[in-house]
């Protein structure tokens, strides 16, 4: 039985930019970072979160990625968090607004133009 998602990779095309990025800017923490054989594992995650994000280059060997994925993070204060982001240099599609479902959200990209969906779940 699957009982929760482990990790998402993030294409990306330099390991250390995109570490200062979720760090540094997003406020993430590294969860992992070795070197075996010659290949980079590099984990991120939101603090406390269950799931972690690997951080992958687009040319390593033996990596195969999906397309067309969505990632979609969870927030209790998106209007706080786009207005911090923003202020940081981060790119918002556009300030939050009620989805059609009650949730407030927006889209925003890192580096890389991987997309991200910002919710705050209606209460």
């Amino acid at each position: 039985m699957i009982t929760h998602v482990h990790s998402v990779t993030i294409n990306v095309r330099d390991l250390d930019e995109a570490l200062a990025f979720y760090v540094d800017v997003l406020g993430w923490e590294k969860r992992q970072d070795s070197n075996e054989a010659g290949m980079r594992w590099l984990t991120v995650a939101p603090p406390g979160a269950r799931t972690a994000f690997a951080l992958t280059l687009a040319d390593a060997p033996n990596v195969s990625f999906a397309t067309g994925c969505g990632i979609s993070l969870i927030t209790d204060d998106v209007d706080g968090d786009v207005a911090g982001m923003v202020g940081k240099g981060v790119r918002v599609k556009g300030a939050p607004e009620t989805m059609p479902w009650g949730d407030r959200a927006t889209w925003f990209s890192d580096p890389f133009g991987n997309e991200f969906f910002l919710v705050q779940l209606a209460s």
